[in-house]
Formats: structure tokens, sequence, C-alpha cells
């Protein structure tokens, strides 16, 4: 069901509803209402009787029973009778009612003749008993004339109300529409935001979340494509390389086509690390939000990294590292930690040792704590005008072996953690990086 249709069918439901619990409200105060009044014209019928009788001189009513009984002039519906306290009929309108009009006991009461009911009011005033009676059919009759004068304007006035409903939802919902048909038109490669522009209100907030959704189908096409050149870029090389190599391994034989194919397995070796680093930069890039228990101890991470690193042997850790855990996973971040390791050990001068430090520091600006993961190596380092790039991918200085990823993912993976890798020339001689990750 469309929104239209269902705004129409839940508004409408809910204006007859409420119209028809008002109009049966209505109904029953207006007929408790009728009812009350025709009793209190019954009751004001018989104390107009009763102040003419009083009225009369003694004696008027010494006569016979017909010109007694032809005082008062019958009428359709409506009876009325006047008797002495001997029990004497004094007046009547209906000599053939004496059924209904002998009522001793004063106030109203219901009584029935020949299938009808009456309604019958009896007073009692100077030893005269006047009881009138008003037909319960005449009433009913009333009671009906009254619900359709009610029922004919309550019908038009639910159909009108319906119309404008009708119309008010498709005029309001008009700019939703609107809004659809100008998606529909887009091209499928459109990504731009989406303007708000003679939306309502609270059309507002889908619109600020779906220009978040075009924000990170953007940046998803646009790390793909980015995955996709690079991954061109850098394959063509080693692949063209082993190619060449198996070449010559064919057409020559003794230790040329030996080393031919050690040059080929060398060449396929840095195909696989290559390809292993872009699909790690790949899934840490794809990566989502960073869940509660997406944290590891800093003792772990330490000891993975530095066994998976080319010469542990090199590496000097410390004796003992602090009880904390930091905001990223264990396999991220030794991931991490290891390249920086890695980076350290091949730039750093053959057989020197390359030192590991971890240290709990406060972050500037608030109470959080940070853990820092800092490698100092002996190495020249990197100059001054070349630190802005040694994050960029395939980035690396001329005559350098390697990929140019680690440290790219190493900066990808403190950025996802909400921390950062920094450089340092310290004092003492060397290069240092410092790999900060929140404390958690």
């Amino acid at each position: 069901m469309s929104l239209k249709a269902r705004l129409l069918v839940i508004l409408g439901v809910t204006l007859t509803v409420t119209w028809s619990l008002a109009a049966a409200w209505l109904w029953w105060d207006l007929n408790d209402e009728v009812e009350r009044t025709l009793d209190r014209r019954l009751a004001q019928s018989a104390n107009m009787v009763a102040g003419l009788i009083a009225r009369l001189p003694e004696g008027a009513w010494v006569a016979n029973d017909a010109q007694r009984t032809s005082i008062v002039a019958p009428l359709e519906g409506v009876a009325c009778q006047v008797t002495s306290a001997q029990g004497q009929v004094l007046a009547r309108t209906h000599a053939d009612m004496a059924a209904i009009l002998d009522v001793s006991q004063p106030g109203y009461a219901y009584r029935q003749r020949e299938g009808e009911d009456w309604r019958v009011y009896t007073l009692i005033r100077n030893d005269v008993t006047i009881t009138t009676a008003d037909r319960v059919t005449e009433r009913r009759s009333l009671m009906h004339d009254i619900l359709a004068v009610v029922i004919v304007p309550f019908a038009v006035a639910l159909v009108i109300s319906g119309a404008v409903l009708w119309w008010g939802i498709r005029h309001a919902l008009r700019p939703l529409e609107s809004w659809r048909e100008a998606l529909s038109r887009r091209h499928h490669d459109d990504l731009s935001p989406v303007t708000d522009t003679g939306l309502p209100r609270e059309l507002r907030p889908l619109i600020v979340t779906l220009n978040e959704l075009l924000v990170r189908m953007r940046s998803a096409i646009r790390r793909e494509k980015r995955f996709t050149d690079a991954a061109a870029h850098e394959l063509r090389t080693p692949l063209t390389a082993v190619k060449t190599h198996l070449q010559v391994a064919r057409r020559v034989e003794g230790d040329a086509a030996r080393e031919a194919v050690s040059h080929a397995e060398q060449g396929a070796a840095r195909l696989a690390a290559t390809l292993d680093q872009l699909l790690a930069l790949a899934r840490i890039e794809g990566s989502g939000a960073r869940h509660e228990t997406d944290d590891a101890r800093v003792a772990d991470i330490v000891r993975s990294a530095v066994r998976d690193t080319q010469a542990p042997f090199r590496i000097v850790v410390p004796a003992t590292c602090p009880d904390a855990r930091v905001g990223v996973p264990l396999e991220l971040a030794a991931t991490a930690l290891r390249n920086v390791l890695d980076n350290a050990l091949q730039h750093g001068p053959a057989e020197t040792p390359v030192t590991l430090d971890v240290a709990q520091t406060a972050h500037e600006g608030n109470d959080a704590t940070w853990v820092e993961l800092c490698v100092h190596d002996q190495g020249p380092g990197v100059p001054e005008a070349a630190l802005a790039h040694v994050t960029e991918r395939f980035w690396r200085r001329s005559a350098t072996p390697g990929s140019g990823l680690g440290l790219a993912i190493t900066a990808a993976i403190a950025e996802r953690a909400g921390g950062e890798l920094q450089f340092r020339r310290p004092p003492c001689g060397g290069f240092e990086v410092g790999l900060m990750l929140p404390q958690v």
C-alpha cells in the first residue's frame, strides 16, 4: 500500500470513527433531552388543566356523562382525563381509554393498550386527579425525524471532509513525488548530494541520511578505483620481470637458466608481497566502525609484531609492557607495528639493533590516555622534504626495495583507531617512528 493510500485510510477511518462516536453521543443526549421535554409537556398540560378547573364555579361539573366527556375535545395521540376524589370522571378526551387514564399514583408511568405504548403523567391537586398521556409512537416518529435531520448533514460533512482530506494528502505529498521523479531521472553514476530545496522540514533528516550514504558510496568507489589503479600500476613491473626471466630460462641452459629462474622466483615473491599489502590496505580502508570488543593488550601486540618481523633477533624490546589495552584489534595493531619494525630493520645499518619502547602518554586537550609504540633505528632517516610523502602509497626512495605500502597501511590503521603516526629525529641520532594508539 502506498503512503498516500495508507494516510488516507488511517485518517479517513479515524475521522469517521471520531465523527460517528460524536454523533452517537449527540444522538444519545438529544434523545434523553427530547424525552425530558415531552415529559415536561405532559406535566405542563396537566397543570394547565388543573388551573382551568380551579377557576370554574362550584357545580359546573353537575351534568350527565355525555356532557362531561365532551368538555375536552379528543386529539390524535394525546389523551386527558379529570377524576374527582370519589373516583367520578369529570372530563375526558377518550371514553375507551380507561385502562390508560385510570391512574391513582402521581408521577410518570408507561401503560399499554391494544399493543400501543403510552406515556402517562398523573397530577393530584385540590381533590382532583388529572391524567395526561401521549402515545409513544408519536415520540418515536419525532425522534426518527430528528435523526434524519442529524444524519443527512453528518453524511454530507463526512463526504466533504473525505474529499478535502484526499486533496490535502495529495497536495502535501506532491514534493515527495517530485523528489522521487527527480531521483529516478538521475544517471546511475551521479552520486552528487541531493538537494532539499522545496521539501518539507520533516524530510530533511532523510535527505541528510541519504547524502551521508552517497558520501560513503563515493568513498567506497574511490577506494575501489584507487585499488584497481594501484594494483595495475604496481603489478605490471614484477609480472613483466617474471615473464622476461622465464623466457630467458627457456632459451638458455646451465647457470644462466638457473639464474633466470631465481630472478623469476624473486619477482614472484615480490609480486605476492605486493598483493598481500594491497589486500591488507583494501581491507583496512573498507572496514566498518570499530566495535567495543575490538581491542588488544599491548603485550600481545608487541609479542606478535616482533615474532613476525624479518629479523626479530635485532629488535630490543622492553622488559615489561604496560598492562593496558588499545582500541584496535590485535591483528591490525600487530600489522601496523610490524610494518614500522620491518621498515626500521630494512633502512637501518645491517646488524645494528632496533629499539622498541612502549609508554603511556596523556592526550593533549582532554583526559584520554594514549599508548605510544616508539621504534628507533640507527639509520640516516628520511629527509625533511620527504617526510610528507612517506605514508603515500607506493612511495619509496630510489633504489629502495619494498612495495611502498608498509607505512601507508600503518597510517591507515592508526587513522581508523583514532590515533596517529609521528616521525622524529632524536638528538642521539638515527630515526624514530611513534605509533600513537588510544587506550581503552
